[in-house]
């Protein structure tokens, strides 16, 4: 199976307020008259006119071989890759197949919080808040589309891992870059491993 695209329109990602506070710091609970909920709801309806959901996903065949000793790392192999890893071995357990997706909300996003920083807006703390709920509402969306499409083929899919995490190096998102065409959603990786746009998100789901 070759890569495959999901992309929704701007409206279909429901801002998640709460969400967004939690991203800026702001522990207490808000309110429809609170500033600070003011200033939220602000900052997502500016971010929600210029959002350009998108994401490319493949499924690979997966072998993951148990650890030479006790508490070692796995081996994961896919796709003429291989990896030594613990966390990921235990994420991976049972799996016969593995997705690799990445996603975008787009360059608009990153344009506009740059502009809010660069006025020295007191926004702009806010403005980063809700570019990370967005993006982590449209990955979650997208891992309930490959949820649903492995379960109606009789498959259980895992909770999703991203490079960066546990005993997984950053440099991983390298490996996903080289497979995916990431490209034809308007992303890239530079060479300090951060991803342009920046309110993007790369991971892996492993398929039982």
């Amino acid at each position: 199976m070759g890569p495959l695209f999901y992309k929704l329109p701007a409206q279909h990602i429901i801002p998640d307020y709460k969400e967004a506070a939690r991203y800026s710091g702001y522990t207490q609970p808000i309110c429809d008259s609170d500033i600070v909920s003011a200033k939220i709801k602000d900052c997502c309806s500016q971010l929600q006119k210029i959002l350009m959901p998108q994401a490319v996903f493949q499924e690979f065949p997966l072998t993951v071989l148990p650890p030479d000793q006790a508490d070692g790392p796995s081996t994961i192999q896919f796709a003429n890759i291989t990896i030594k890893s613990k966390d990921l071995g235990t994420n991976l357990k049972g799996c016969s197949s593995i997705v690799l997706f990445a996603a975008t909300i787009g360059p608009m996003t990153d344009t506009l919080i740059r502009k809010t920083q660069n006025t020295g807006s007191a926004d702009a703390a806010f403005m980063q808040a809700c570019g990370a709920m967005f993006i982590e509402s449209f990955v979650d969306l997208l891992n309930d589309y490959i949820k649903q499409n492995a379960l109606c083929r009789g498959l259980k899919s895992h909770p999703r891992y991203s490079p960066g995490y546990g005993d997984v190096p950053l440099s991983f998102q390298k490996n996903i870059f080289n497979l995916l065409p990431c490209s034809k959603i308007g992303l890239t990786l530079m060479d300090s491993l951060i991803m342009a746009p920046e309110k993007s998100v790369t991971a892996l789901i492993g398929l039982e």
